[in-house]
């Protein structure tokens, strides 16, 4: 079974972008998705974020949610300081991805790490022997 990805929502995106009504920029990060025999590894690039910036949770359907949001200060420092923007291009950033998980994951023993730029998420596979034991019998009456 494959990580499927679900999309953000473009229109409103699209919509916004080109009224340029907001300042919320919705960039989306790149990934990667390793598989090996004992789990599953999703990589996102997210330079400058701390974990702080980041959510990862599973939804009610199941699914990996992992959210990312960067705001800048927009202090108008004018009064203060005298700086006054003549243009300002520093945005908020969000992003939010959600990825339908196969059925041999433990969603309990997800972990994820950040380091270096990247967000790393580690999806632990149910090994045979686990999938046994988990085949219940009904009896019959």
């Amino acid at each position: 079974m494959y990580l499927t990805r679900r999309t953000q929502d473009f229109i409103p995106t699209l919509f916004n972008e080109l009224m340029n009504m907001d300042t919320v920029s919705y960039s989306e990060p790149k990934m990667n998705i390793i598989e090996n025999k004992e789990n599953y590894l999703i990589q996102y690039s997210v330079p400058g974020l701390k974990k702080e910036d980041l959510k990862i949770s599973i939804d009610a359907e199941g699914n990996l949610v992992v959210e990312m949001s960067k705001k800048d200060d927009h202090k108008d420092d004018k009064k203060e300081n005298g700086v006054r923007y003549l243009r300002r291009e520093f945005t908020s950033e969000q992003f939010r991805n959600t990825l339908v998980l196969p059925d041999d994951i433990h969603r309990d023993l997800i972990t994820a790490k950040v380091e270096n730029g990247i967000l790393e998420v580690t999806l632990p596979r149910v090994t045979i022997e686990e999938k046994k034991a988990l085949v219940q019998n009904i009896e019959v009456q």
